[in-house]
């Protein structure tokens, strides 16, 4: 009895008796056609029942025989077709279409469709013999109306037989040629469980079976949390939720598709492969959630999908679109008229529209706009069900809609009519910021936001403003539309936008991915190179320079060295060579991250070179942009083309991809959005922090059958940069300390006080920029800037007189649109002095001449390399399980000013950046900071500070505020500002000289402001 109570057979009944109370069916094994692979009696009996009049037509021509013809007829079609495409279209049988399922429709306008999903048979079976050659048996099958579709081998711990028992018997003893199990044919997919853990596969192939984690997840990491009422199998979900009756149904109408793909084979031919592609859980959950959100709460709303690199976001996209695009809420209207795909992804635009028609199987209902702005534009107008387009063609668009309107001799048209649109946005982080998102809320606004600001209108008292509060109305949400964005890497601005209370509506971590397999861990092995040099000072003269332009040209003249690039790629080459090479069944190949398009030239001849003096049978590519010149060879230039000896620029990604080429050399490019399985090496000669570290490390982590590890060496980043940057992302991203928005009325009061513009020029600006359309004239422009030019000749006094404080006010400036810009989408500001101010400054930021930064300098015959020494200072795997993540703080108001600097001799500025190389502190940039200082010692509480506190304890009391200014800086210097705060060690030398330099200025301003107030005391 108690061995009975612990079987796998009485795992089985416990299935099958929750699948039959939810809707299920049992259907008796005996049923079972082995050479046919169906249930003949259950398939002639659904079409016999829900197609009387095509039966009554072929019986009329066939006699008793009709039921014979049909399953031959059938049989064929599904061995031809696939059982997936027959499940969803039919199959012909003398001209008739006889249907063997009939799926949920959008709406509940049609009783008979309804009475005929109702009719639909989802039958279970228990231990279902399925060969003619023997008498095995699958533990549990699954059906539709006769036609197996999954399967299931249930494996018990209780009795020593786990889940990989469940594996091995589908690879070693479930023979991919029985009909039932032929790929596309019958069954769509096949599980293997036990109590605790559940995996999946489309396709049987013997040995070679791939399965994939078919899980919840548990606490950020993989596996199944246990029920919290301690009641159900960690496992349960799979028979109450995922193969339930409706759920089995909606998967196969809604979300398995056929993937078919061109790609090269080693010889450099395109072949065909074909994948069935069956959700992964988190994709499937993430879908039916963010839908059911969306139909319940309507339109109007943001959801934010946080999925790790490699998760499968492009399906994920694709299910999402295509379910939003035939949306309709309870009371059957539809959800969104429209919905529009923002991305920059050819491969997403085809797979869209080649897994929206598997599903449609019709035309029509995606369009994508690769030609201009006017096809948006009219896409938009005819409301084409799913758009898919770029988002730079949103500025245009208004303009475009505006003509088409005159040429239909229409007096009001340029708007959308009221539409109802779901924005789908494929990378959120890279398109949720600037002018050009904003463009995209005002064309889909259309009408409704043209009558938002009427209403305004209707409770101001100013005049003809109407354009003004429409360029308000814009920047936070839009009744009409609901964005679904996804990303691997949020930042805080993505969270705060797209997010509900900072959190996203479905995550996916990287940590889950990593554990589960689908992603690999890039970190594991690890190896970091420090590089010691000593230059020396070769010409005689010992010249005055600036540090800061003077370091920076060292620096660049030691990364362009012909030694340091030759040493560096006998590393690099010798170490592919020997270690890479081989892996990925002799297939693998390594991408080399650079640091300028130069030092991508430089390392292209390099790289060949060394190549061939070797003999090694290795061949590289280049990726960077425009033309390159070299300083060396002024009249000789560079492109990407030329060097890669005329593969084009889109052809690389497939060129690389085949067997010919091994190395690939990038500079700003291909560092994100490029999936290429096959990569296992990555060789880093460029800083990298934050998401710009995630992102382009994560190029390694896609999975291969024969790819085991990945390897990384780097020469420039330290491991405890590295560590922080992913762990921000490893269990998901969380924000940090949020801005103050009072903080945006303060810098507003700074910038008026600076004195560059007025009031007036403001005002004056404004009349003419929101001035309403059918007012507007050719001199408009002329105006706008006239009454810029007053405020930059302003600016340029300041500039020559207190140059620092020019930059500063500069800083501010730019702080302050970055701050409204950020800010309006999330507050509904009513002020409408806020966004005359942000135009105005917007525009006069372009026009303001850029800082004096002093001569450039050109060392090549001042400083010679005595020196050079690279070396190999650590390996291993960097672990992401230790220490707390570092959270996505707010934008800061620190603005982007330069400090003018003394002039040091060369002499010396030589020898502090040797010092400091040698413990690979790089001083470019250090006097970046003086400006952190200037920020700081405006905060009283930290004057209060300085006057009570000697220094050491005054150091504790400006850490706290140098965190939070040292914080992500929005939309500008964004890679300079995080080279210094993901330097932890660095961190610590500068914030003790920031203190000190802040403790002395505050001290003396202190000591400065008594003497006056004594002064004033004696001559009172």
């Amino acid at each position: 009895m108690n061995h009975a109570r612990h079987s796998e057979r009485a795992f089985e009944t416990v299935i099958e008796a929750t699948m039959l109370a939810n809707g299920a069916v049992p259907e008796p094994a005996a049923g079972f056609d082995r050479e046919r692979a169906i249930f003949p009696e259950t398939v002639l009996a659904f079409i016999r029942a829900t197609q009387p009049k095509e039966w009554k037509a072929l019986e009329g021509l066939h006699g008793e025989k009709t039921g014979a013809q049909i399953l031959t007829d059938l049989g064929k079609w599904m061995d031809r077709e696939g059982s997936l495409a027959t499940l969803r279209h039919g199959f012909k049988c003398y001209g008739k279409t006889l249907r063997i399922a009939f799926f949920k429709a959008a709406h509940g306008l049609n009783p008979e469709l309804e009475a005929r999903y109702a009719a639909n048979r989802v039958g279970i079976t228990r231990q279902l013999h399925f060969s003619k050659a023997s008498e095995k048996s699958l533990d549990v099958a699954l059906s539709v109306n006769g036609i197996p579709v999954a399967s299931v081998e249930l494996k018990n711990p209780m009795t020593g037989q786990t889940v990989e028992q469940a594996l091995r018997q589908y690879r070693n003893d479930r023979d991919p040629r029985e009909p039932i199990f032929e790929f596309k044919r019958r069954m769509l997919v096949h599980f293997a469980a036990d109590t605790e853990s559940v995996f999946m596969t489309t396709r049987l192939a013997g040995p070679a079976t791939h399965f994939l984690p078919f899980n919840k997840g548990n606490g950020g990491g993989a596996g199944n949390a246990p029920d919290s009422e301690g009641r159900r199998y960690r496992t349960a979900y799979l028979w109450e939720e995922v193969l339930q009756r409706d759920s089995l149904l909606d998967l196969i109408a809604r979300f398995i598709h056929l993937q078919v793909e061109e790609k090269r084979d080693d010889q450099g031919r395109k072949v065909k492969k074909e994948t069935m592609i069956f959700p992964r859980y988190h994709q499937l959950e993430a879908v039916r959630s963010l839908v059911d959100r969306a139909q319940r709460e309507g339109v109007g709303n943001n959801y934010l999908v946080e999925h790790s690199a490699g998760s499968g976001k492009s399906n994920t996209i694709g299910w999402v679109t295509h379910r939003l695009a035939s949306l309709h809420d309870e009371t059957n209207n539809r959800v969104f008229d429209s919905v529009i795909v923002i991305t920059d992804r050819v491969v997403l635009d085809k797979q869209l529209q080649d897994t929206i028609y598997q599903f449609e199987h019709k035309h029509g209902v995606v369009q994508k706009i690769d030609e201009s702005s006017r096809q948006l534009a009219e896409a938009l107008e005819s409301a084409v069900p799913i758009i898919i387009t770029t988002l730079q063609k949103f500025p245009f668009v208004s303009r475009q809609l505006a003509k088409m309107a005159e040429e239909r001799g229409e007096v009001e048209g340029g708007v959308l009519k009221a539409r109802r649109c779901a924005v789908v946005i494929d990378e959120a982080h890279s398109s949720q910021g600037g002018e050009t998102a904003t463009d995209l809320k005002e064309v889909l606004g259309g009408q409704g936001l043209r009558e938002e600001a009427a209403r305004h209108m209707a409770e101001s008292e100013e005049e003809d403003m109407d354009e003004l509060y429409r360029s308000m109305a814009k920047r936070g949400r839009q009744a009409n539309i609901s964005f679904f964005a996804f990303t691997a890497t949020p930042k805080h601005k993505t969270l705060k936008v797209f997010g509900r209370d900072d959190k996203p509506a479905h995550r996916y971590t990287m940590r889950q991915a990593i554990e589960e397999g689908f992603i690999l861990d890039v970190l594991k092995h690890y190896t970091t190179y420090a590089t010691y040099v000593r230059l020396l000072k070769a010409s005689e003269d010992d010249p005055n320079v600036e540090r800061k332009k003077a370091a920076r040209a060292l620096a660049r003249f030691l990364k362009l060295h012909p030694h340091n690039i030759a040493q560096k790629t006998e590393v690099m080459v010798e170490h592919f060579h020997a270690a890479t090479q081989h892996k990925i069944g002799g297939r693998a190949k390594a991408i080399v991250v650079t640091g300028s398009r130069l030092e991508a030239v430089r390392y292209k001849q390099s790289f060949d070179r060394y190549i061939k003096e070797k003999g090694y049978a290795i061949k590289s590519l280049v990726a960077f942009s425009g033309v390159v010149t070299d300083d060396r060879l002024k009249d000789v230039t560079y492109t990407e083309e030329g060097m890669n000896l005329g593969v084009r620029e889109r052809e690389l990604p497939e060129v690389f991809a085949t067997q010919e080429y091994q190395v690939l050399l990038v500079a700003e490019k291909y560092q994100t959005g490029f999936d290429q399985p096959l990569l296992h090496t990555m060789y880093v000669d460029r800083r990298l922090a934050g998401i710009q570290a995630v992102q382009t490390l994560s190029r390694l982590n896609r999975i291969h059958p024969l790819k085991e590890d990945t390897f990384v060496l780097d020469f420039v980043n330290e491991r405890d940069e590295i560590r922080e940057a992913f762990k921000t992302y490893y269990e998901g991203a969380e924000v940090g300390e949020n801005v103050d928005p009072a903080r945006m009325y303060e810098i507003k009061s700074e910038l008026d006080a600076g004195g560059i513009y007025v009031i007036a020029d403001v005002e004056r600006f404004s009349s003419v920029y929101f001035k309403p359309r059918q007012r507007q004239s050719p001199n408009d422009h002329q105006l706008m800037n006239a009454a810029l030019d007053s405020c930059v000749a302003r600016f340029k006094e300041l500039q020559q007189e207190r140059p620092d404080e020019a930059e500063l006010w500069r800083g501010k400036l730019l702080a302050f649109c970055s701050l409204y810009g950020f800010l309006s989408q999330i507050i509904p500001y009513q002020d409408t002095d806020l966004e005359r101010l942000y135009v105005f400054l917007r525009h006069l930021a372009t026009k303001l001449p850029k800082s004096d930064t002093g001569p450039s300098y050109q060392f090549d015959d001042e400083v010679r390399l005595e020196y050079y020494r690279l070396q190999k200072i650590s390996e291993g795997s960097i672990s992401l399980s230790e220490g707390q993540a570092d959270r996505l703080d707010g934008p800061s108001e620190v603005g982007s000013g330069v400090a003018r600097e003394d002039a040091v001799p060369l002499s010396r500025l030589i020898d502090v950046v040797n010092d400091r190389f040698g413990a690979d502190f790089n001083q470019a940039d250090q006097l970046f900071f003086d400006q952190i200082v200037e920020a700081a010692i405006s905060d009283a509480a930290l004057e209060q500070a300085a006057a009570v506190n000697p220094d050491d304890k005054f150091e504790l009391v400006f850490k706290n505020l140098l965190e939070a200014l040292f914080v992500e800086r929005m939309d500008q210097n964004e890679e300079i500002f995080a080279r210094f705060m993901n330097d932890k060690s660095f961190q610590k030398v500068v914030t003790g000289w920031l203190s000190s330099e802040a403790y002395r200025k505050l001290r003396s301003s202190s000591a400065a402001g008594s003497e006056r107030v004594e002064a004033v005391d004696a001559n009172s």
